[in-house]
């Protein structure tokens, strides 16, 4: 969507103002291919979550350039990616009555919005708000399928309970039921993963039976996660498959197995600034603010600090720096393996560092610079931050 770039880009590294976010385009199409080859093997469709990129122009590679649905995480990603034709939008974090109203406002502009709740009290809200002013908003059910965080629990009495509240008003409608499988970031082992994966498939296809059981319609069962999306073994059962950071993966996937270090496509760049010559650390202009504090690979069999820094074009199983501590503006470089020597790191270096959670670092950043095969920047591709 070259359209989407609303400005020229420099040629090279050297020419970005610090810290700055990369995008290599080359891993980014392969890790999204090999997604898209997966979900049809599974029978299911694609409803990609655009939290990770919150990018039109990534979400538009997603999906090939075809309309089909997305997953947000805020209603300000609804309403930018809304503005780039993207009308088919789950909003998959439970809705806070407060926010009705700009969902309706949403709809109004054209939006095919689903929101999702997992409380007979949030059900009543909605249903009552929908009522009052002549809407019925499309409503999924959220499931508990592993303990990992909301949701309602297969079995649980409440599911029906929530399903007749929203069928019964005239101001909502039961979509369906949805499941993020999170246990599966807690996983060691690909076997571990496909296990967590085959929990998820049955707890959502129990609760769409218990619905249809008391004869409440149940037309979405959406599952996700990037590792349950990688290593399911089967998705009968279920409609959609929802992942996001699949398409950057990170220290956190590399880690898990779902992906290699040279798979990761994001990436911060940053330029050495000083040293601390007592603790043989290097000083770098990308800190907590430029990386997150994110420390999810500290519990992994590789605990990369902060990120893994890598030189521009090297190979990432070579690297032998970490960010060892972080400071708002400041980030301190240590080697994995002794003492770093700043004579191989000069003032001015520009070094990359790998994220552990590529979502947690990207966001707050407002453009991708787009690297080409050749290591120049060939794009600047805009991108929502906030809520």
């Amino acid at each position: 969507m070259s359209e989407l770039t609303h400005e020229t880009a420099p040629r090279k590294l050297s020419d970005i103002p610090t810290p700055a976010l990369v995008l290599d385009r080359r891993k980014l199409e392969r890790n999204i291919a090999g997604m898209q080859a997966r979900v049809p093997a599974l029978g299911v469709a694609f409803r990609p979550h655009v939290k990770t990129c919150k990018s039109a122009d990534i979400a538009s590679l997603m999906l090939m350039e075809e309309p089909a649905g997305i997953t947000v995480s805020t209603l300000g990603e609804a309403d930018y990616f809304l503005g780039y034709g993207f009308r088919d939008i789950t909003y998959a974090v439970g809705i806070a009555p407060g926010k009705l109203a700009a969902v309706g406002e949403l709809m109004a502009r054209g939006a095919d919005m689903k929101i999702l709740l997992d409380e007979p009290e949030a059900a009543q809200a909605v249903s009552e708000f929908g009522a009052a002013r002549g809407l019925a908003f499309k409503t999924l059910i959220e499931i508990d399928s592993d303990g990992h965080r909301a949701g309602v629990r297969p079995g649980d009495a409440k599911l029906v309970e929530i399903g007749r509240i929203l069928t019964q008003g005239k101001g909502s409608r039961l979509e369906g039921v949805l499941t993020h499988a999170g246990g599966s970031y807690g996983c060691r082992t690909v076997e571990e993963i496909a296990e967590i994966a085959d929990r998820e498939r049955a707890a959502i296809v129990s609760a769409a039976e218990t619905l249809t059981d008391a004869e409440l319609p149940c037309p979405t069962r959406s599952v996700g996660s990037t590792p349950t999306a990688t290593f399911a073994r089967t998705l009968d059962g279920v409609t959609e498959l929802r992942a996001g950071v699949f398409c950057f993966h990170d220290l956190f996937q590399a880690g898990l197995g779902v992906c290699g270090l040279d798979d990761i496509a994001a990436a911060v760049l940053a330029t050495v600034i000083g040293y601390r010559h007592a603790s043989d650390q290097i000083l770098i202009d990308a800190g907590a603010l430029a990386l997150s504090k994110d420390r999810s690979t500290a519990a992994s069999p590789q605990d990369y600090g902060y990120g893994l820094v890598v030189r521009p074009g090297s190979n990432p199983a070579s690297a032998e720096l970490i960010v060892d501590s972080v400071f708002q503006e400041h980030g301190m470089l240590q080697s994995r393996n002794g003492a770093a020597d700043p004579r191989d790191y000069p003032i001015g270096t520009r070094l990359l560092v790998l994220p552990n959670h590529a979502c947690m670092t990207a966001a707050p950043y407002d453009r991708y610079h787009v690297l080409g095969e050749d290591g120049a920047i060939t794009d600047l591709w805009p991108k929502l931050t906030g809520w």
